[in-house]
C-alpha cells in the first residue's frame, strides 16, 4: 500500500470544497487566482487544487476585505510583504546559525593554535641552542632523493626533513 505524506502545502481540495471551507463562492476563488492573491496547485486535468495554507489565505483575504475594508490590490500588497518578511526571517535564522557555526570553528581553531604555540614553547625551552654568527655558516636546503649522512651542524636542518649543505664563508 502506498503512503502519502500531506503537509499544509499539499494541494488536495477541489475548488468546490475549498470554497465551502473558506466561505467564499467558487467564482471568487477563480478571481483571486487570476489576480494572484492565491495560487492553487493544478491537477493533471488542469483543475485547481487548494492546500490548507491556501484555505487559510482565502480566509485572511476575506477578513481583510470584509472587516478591515481593504481593497484587493491592497490585500495583494499586504500578502506580498508578509511573504517577503517570512523569507527574510528564514534567511536571518540561517545566517545566525552560520555565524554560530563559524564562531565555534574559530574557537576550535584558536584552541588548536594555542596548543601548538604551547608545544613550540616547550620544545624551544628544552633545546640547547648554540649561537652562530651568520657570517660563519650558511644553510641551504636541497631536496634529495637519497639519504645523506648529516655533517656537523646539519642536525637541525635534517630534523626539518631536508638535507642541508653547510659551507663556510670566507671573509676574504
Amino acid at each position: 500500500m502506498m503512503q502519502f505524506e500531506l503537509s499544509d502545502d499539499t494541494p488536495v481540495y477541489v475548488i468546490s470544497v475549498a470554497a465551502q471551507l473558506s466561505g467564499l463562492h467558487p467564482q471568487t476563488l477563480r478571481a483571486y487566482d487570476r489576480l494572484g492573491l492565491v495560487s492553487p496547485g493544478r491537477a493533471a486535468g488542469r483543475g485547481r487544487r487548494y492546500s490548507l495554507r491556501d484555505i487559510l489565505a482565502l480566509r485572511e483575504i476575506q477578513r481583510l476585505s470584509q472587516e478591515e475594508g481593504i481593497n484587493l490590490l491592497g490585500i495583494k500588497r499586504i500578502l506580498e510583504l508578509e511573504d517577503q518578511e517570512q523569507r527574510s526571517r528564514m534567511l536571518l535564522a540561517e545566517l545566525h546559525a552560520e555565524i554560530n557555526q563559524l564562531r565555534a570553528e574559530l574557537e576550535s581553531t584558536r584552541a588548536v593554535a594555542a596548543r601548538l604555540a604551547g608545544l613550540l614553547r616547550s620544545r624551544n625551552k628544552s633545546a640547547d641552542l648554540v649561537p652562530v654568527r651568520p657570517s660563519d655558516v650558511s644553510v641551504t636546503a636541497q631536496p634529495s632523493g637519497r639519504a645523506a649522512r648529516p655533517r656537523e651542524g646539519q642536525a637541525e636542518a635534517a630534523a626539518l626533513g631536508h638535507t642541508a649543505k653547510l659551507r663556510e664563508t670566507n671573509d676574504g
